[in-house]
């Protein structure tokens, strides 16, 4: 008697001898469409190692927050020290693979000068973060402490590991800064570009849907709310329509602007002068001068009771 359920009463073990054909047209696909495989591993930066990188630097940077274990002072010396070898170890492979994509394997002389760039900033960068979460307690009535906004708020991981990239963007590592950015951004649903310069103090609320271009330059006191875009409004091409790289394309905010939920600045001739406060759903292509309010006025918005609506309103009922 069969005892196996009736979907499985029928199951015959796959015979891997009945897709020769299909390797053999990926084989060839490898071949002929050259760029998205690569066989030689020490040609490229590694995702996962990445991943992992940024979560060692979030641990060098709030030590006793994105760990396991208890962290005591007497021990925070040592490990701190272990932590910074293991970031640097880990680091070094990455952004020396990165530096040699496209080229052969020699030596380029890059790799050291790039990580001890980066490592004479890490306290800096933990000073500015300091900033973000005093922004974060300041403009959040419902943040009850430093310690809930460290542990719970998305924007904290997105900042800091910008930040983080950004320093590795300016000692000019290429591909790891934005694989860094890109791993928070999977993370937390926040976009920013490793190149966006940003001043202190700053705050996203909630942030989920936020987008900061790369040339973006952002004042100090800055804060922006879910679903805002600071992005580019047109791509220059040269004489071949190619996309000419590298240009200014993102538009900056002075001092003290604040940007409401869904609205949308564009542009790297826009700027956003200080003490501004832009409404939500805005659409900008422009710019305007410091101390100026911008608001989408509702061209059309009815309220109505409820109770003896008239026969001919819509019903909204499903």
């Amino acid at each position: 008697m069969n005892k196996n359920p009736p979907h499985l009463a029928a199951f015959e073990p796959v015979s891997v001898s009945q897709y020769d054909d299909v390797v053999t047209k990926m084989l060839a696909s490898y071949q002929n469409f050259g760029g998205l495989n690569n066989s030689d591993s020490l040609n490229l930066p590694s995702k996962h190692a990445i991943g992992e990188i940024c979560e060692k630097l979030l641990q060098l940077l709030f030590p006793g927050f994105h760990d396991n274990d208890v962290v005591h002072d007497g021990s925070l010396s040592d490990l701190t020290s272990r932590r910074l070898t293991d970031v640097i170890v880990r680091l070094e492979d990455q952004v020396r693979k990165s530096v040699r994509v496209g080229n052969s394997r020699r030596p380029t002389g890059k790799t050291g000068p790039i990580i001890q760039k980066f490592c004479k900033a890490l306290h800096i960068v933990r000073e500015i973060l300091v900033t973000d979460i005093e922004a974060a307690y300041n403009n959040d009535p419902s943040a009850r402490s430093h310690e809930e906004i460290i542990l719970s708020y998305p924007f904290i991981e997105a900042i800091s590991i910008q930040r983080l990239a950004h320093r590795l963007y300016r000692a000019g590592a290429p591909m790891i800064p934005r694989m860094m950015t890109e791993w928070a951004h999977g993370r937390t649903g926040i976009d920013i570009h490793p190149g966006a310069s940003i001043g202190a103090h700053f705050f996203i609320d909630h942030g989920t849907g936020v987008v900061i271009g790369e040339t973006c330059k952002i004042g100090n006191h800055c804060k922006i709310y879910h679903g805002v875009t600071l992005g580019a409004r047109t791509f220059v091409k040269d004489g071949s329509g190619h996309v000419i790289k590298g240009l200014k394309r993102h538009p900056n905010l002075g001092d003290n602007v604040t940007v409401y939920p869904n609205s949308t600045i564009l542009g790297g001739e826009t700027t956003i002068g200080s003490n501004s406060t832009i409404g939500a759903n805005v659409f900008l292509m422009h710019s305007v001068p410091a101390d100026t309010l911008v608001i989408y006025e509702e061209k059309s918005l009815s309220i109505l009771t409820k109770t003896n609506r008239p026969s001919s309103d819509l019903d909204w009922s499903i």
